[in-house]
């Protein structure tokens, strides 16, 4: 590696140029120039990867991530690590200004990117002054060179060679004095160069050339200007207040066509302006001719700098460079109106990942400044960095000023502080006091001009996400259909307006909420289908994505595909690292419980549900559905692990309406069973099976028919004890149901039931399997379309095909109407794309959709 730090002028790009373009340049060149003041780690370091795919030439055709509001700069330091190890040659990857990369996250992050280089990868930095890296370790290896300010300076014949080289006739002494003066600074040589060119008299020149390097450069900048025509003047000290300015900026700020023109031709001169991109369209000056400009702009136009900065704001605004628009109407001093602005594109610009740089433009109003729709991007701030109570002071102060708000500005704010409140209320866990609150979220958020518009679509599918997101979490029946529809709503408004980001989002909840209202199968394809559009926009472990990677792997899980089901969780770990909120951590370290229970790994078990509960405490009592789940399971680990007591205790502080609800009456019977009590057990058990008890699912009711079959066994009722088999084997079978034979232990309960007495032979052989260290069939639903899905009726019909019984008599065994069958049988075949039943239980079984045949214990 090396770095050159330098102060400006002193030559670090023409070096790197130089260097870069030398024959037989045997690498590839990965350049990428930091933004002026970049905050943002984000911005960095995709420009960061662009680069280095283009130079590694391993791109494939793949898209660029997009920018995202949750940023994960290790797995993004991963990624370009990666990218450089695929490289098909050596690559030097140069980082121009890095001095201007003021994020300390990225600079932490860049510390592990150079000190795990690959050995073909040689990486140059150019900086005016030394950033905290850490690469003590590469010096102390001799991998690091370092280039610096004594190294760049001009020797008193090379100060000689240049003045040569610009054909300009000056004696020895005065080019030594030259020297002397400048003190061999590149860029006062450059602009002495350029002064002396045409000049009368250059040995008098240098003799009156003195004064510090602050003094040198501004009467040399001086020197230069007044040497201009009166309209280039005009137009570099009105252009001079931007950081890049174009033919159509220039153009507008001096009121004249023709600043393109100007523009080429002083870059042509070598000016001190250059061209930004290959079409010559954008250029910048240099940085110290940009100073001085600015600086006799405001002695010489002071009555033009507000009015300038305002145009420029307008300008920006048009081509939907909203940042911009803000800084330059900070400029300007008219405070209310950037306020403004930064409030009403608030959640675009978190949206496109530019959260830092929000808080940086809050910073730069007045100490004191009384703007109270800024509390409303300070809340936004807040709740990223996961200051929930301070997002809260700042949402309530923004809340009482929709009050005074304007009627055309009201209702946006209004939605947008509501947006905000739903997302920190799910932080929280407080989600149910607040849905009602903000229903009018429901209905559009439009105003009447087209700025107005695009600017309701993000604020409304953002509306619609959060909306649908509280509602999902909620986990009740109710508020199902809502989230649903509020979701899909979100997403198809996502996929029009172009933020991918937010499909995303509303898709990995979808596939989160899905579950309440339909199968398994149905759930794990809506996750599978949000996950892979993460994934085609590089976001597959991000944050985002985290809700439908966690339903994935617990719905494997419950369908006893361990292997599967952990591979997914492993990878919601990674794509959690950055995300604080309780309730999905809750459900992580839940379905780790659930399938170290699942495998028999109790006490692993025990220690994931503990810190489940833990979460769960966190959570408001409108949540407690969540960790009464938690709950349930962490005192039936106890007292399967002979811990009694401890789970007693866990019970009897719980209040009366949870403790009677199903869950933990099962748990109870847990106890019951463990202590040796299986009559006390089935009277624990009898209000959920007759449906007196309060239960989230039939996932509690299946549990409960379980643990009264082994109850039954234990008292020596067998008839009982299949018949409770029977009734769990039924409700597990329309989603092919395995975790709760395994968390529970009914093996022995399972292998006594006659074959020929269930009508789930198939799925008794599968969990069979699973209980006894196989894996278990994978379910043929899932290989085909949504279309071709089997309904739980027909699978229910579908398992009585391969056995001799009539239509008529399978009707009798279901308790259903012999139509009801026939119209089954029809769809099955039509479903499975054949004409008979033998065809159909031979198809079905290649789909793993029944047992093979002869398969037998």
């Amino acid at each position: 590696m090396t770095i050159i730090s330098a102060p400006a002028g002193s030559g670090k790009t023409s070096l790197l140029r130089a260097w870069a373009c030398r024959p037989g340049q045997p690498r590839q060149l990965a350049l990428v120039q930091v933004q002026r003041d970049q905050q943002d780690a984000q911005q960095f370091w995709l420009a960061l990867l662009g680069v280095v795919r283009h130079a590694a030439g391993t791109n494939g055709g793949a898209e660029l991530p997009a920018a995202t509001p949750d940023f994960n700069a290790p797995a993004m330091v991963d990624r370009v690590l990666s990218e450089l190890a695929d490289a098909r040659s050596g690559v030097t990857l140069v980082i121009e200004d890095l001095h201007e990369l003021t994020s300390p996250e990225a600079l932490a992050q860049l510390t592990r990117l150079l000190t795990n280089l690959p050995p073909r990868v040689h990486a140059i930095l150019t900086t005016r002054h030394d950033v905290r890296l850490r690469l003590h370790q590469l010096r102390l290896a001799g991998e690091l060179a370092e280039i610096r300010a004594a190294d760049l300076r001009f020797s008193e014949r090379e100060t000689s060679e240049l003045l040569d080289a610009s054909g300009i006739a000056l004696s020895a002494a005065g080019a030594a004095l030259l020297h002397q003066r400048t003190e061999g600074w590149a860029a006062g040589l450059r602009l002495a160069a350029i002064s002396l060119t045409g000049h009368p008299d250059p040995e008098r020149f240098v003799a009156e050339f003195s004064g510090s390097d602050r003094t040198v450069a501004e009467y040399l900048l001086a020197e230069m200007l007044d040497r201009q025509p009166a309209e280039v003047q005009d137009l570099l000290l009105r252009t001079s207040l931007l950081d890049r300015v174009n033919g159509e900026l220039a153009d507008l700020l001096t009121g004249r066509p023709g600043s393109e023109r100007i523009l080429l031709d002083l870059e042509d001169a070598n000016a001190f302006v250059e061209s930004l991109d290959p079409e010559r369209a954008w250029f910048r000056y240099h940085h110290l001719l940009a100073d001085f400009l600015r600086l006799e702009l405001r002695r010489t136009l002071p009555d033009q700098v507000p009015v300038l900065h305002r145009r420029v704001a307008e300008w920006y605004i048009r081509q939907g460079q909203v940042v911009d628009a803000i800084r330059h109407t900070q400029a300007a001093g008219d405070w209310a109106d950037a306020a403004r602005l930064l409030a009403d594109h608030s959640f675009s610009l978190t949206l496109d990942g530019q959260t830092q740089t929000m808080q940086a433009l809050v910073r730069a109003f007045p100490p004191g400044a009384d703007h109270p729709e800024l509390a409303l991007v300070r809340a936004m701030g807040d709740l990223a960095q996961g200051r929930l109570d301070e997002a809260a002071a700042h949402l309530a102060v923004a809340e009482a000023h929709v009050r005074t708000t304007p009627p055309d500005r009201r209702r946006r704010l209004g939605v947008a502080i509501a947006s905000l409140q739903l997302a920190l209320a799910r932080r929280r866990g407080q989600l149910a006091g607040v849905i009602e609150h903000v229903r009018f979220l429901d209905s559009p958020v439009t105003g009447p001009s087209d700025e107005d518009i695009a600017l309701g679509s993000d604020l409304r599918a953002v509306a619609l996400m959060n909306l649908g997101t509280a509602e999902a979490w909620t986990l009740g029946l109710p508020d199902a259909p809502d989230a649903e529809r509020h979701l899909r709503e979100g997403a198809v408004l996502a996929r029009k307006i172009g933020r991918p980001y937010l499909e995303v989002a509303c898709l990995a909840q979808l596939g989160f909420a899905s579950l309440v209202l339909h199968s398994f199968a149905t759930t794990q394809r809506r996750c599978r289908e949000a996950i892979a559009l993460a994934e085609r926009h590089g976001w597959g472990t991000e944050p985002v994505i985290a809700p439908a990677l966690i339903m994935l792997a617990a719905t494997l899980v419950w369908t006893g595909e361990f292997d599967e089901g952990e591979r997914w969780l492993r990878r919601t770990e990674r794509a959690l690292q950055t995300d604080a909120g309780p309730d999905i951590r809750l459900l992580l370290h839940q379905t780790a419980g659930i399938l170290h229970a699942g495998r028999g790994r109790r006490h692993e078990a025990l220690e994931e549900f503990g810190v489940a509960e833990d979460l769960g405490s966190q959570l408001a009592d409108d949540s407690q559905a969540l960790a009464s789940r938690v709950t349930r399971w962490l005192i039936a680990t106890q007292a399967r692990l002979g811990m009694t007591g401890e789970a007693r205790a866990l019970v009897a502080a719980l209040d009366d309406e949870r403790a009677s609800s199903g869950e933990i009456r099962n748990a109870r019977a847990v106890i019951c069973l463990a202590e040796g009590d299986p009559v006390g057990a089935l009277g624990t058990l009898h209000d959920v099976l007759d449906g007196t008890a309060p239960v989230q699912g039939d996932v509690t009711v299946m549990e409960a028919h379980l643990l009264a079959g082994l109850a039954h066994r234990e008292l020596g009722d067998q008839r009982a004890a299949n018949q409770a088999a029977e009734r769990a084997l039924a409700l597990a079978e329309a989603d092919r149901l395995i975790l709760p034979f395994a968390m529970t232990g009914s093996a022995g309960l399972l292998e006594a039931l006659p074959r020929h007495e269930t009508a789930h032979a198939a799925l008794l052989a599968d969990i069979l399997d699973v209980l006894h260290g196989a894996s278990p069939a994978s379910s043929g639903q899932s290989r085909l379309s949504p279309a071709e899905e089997l309904s739980p009726g027909e699978l229910r019909v579908l398992r009585y095909l391969p056995t001799n019984l009539s239509r008529p008599e399978i009707a009798g065994e279901l308790s259903v109407s012999p139509n009801t069958v026939n119209a089954h049988i029809r769809s099955i075949y039509a479903k499975l794309g054949v004409r008979d039943r033998s065809s159909a239980v031979q198809r079905a079984r290649e789909l793993r959709l029944l047992a093979a045949a002869g398969r037998t214990r």
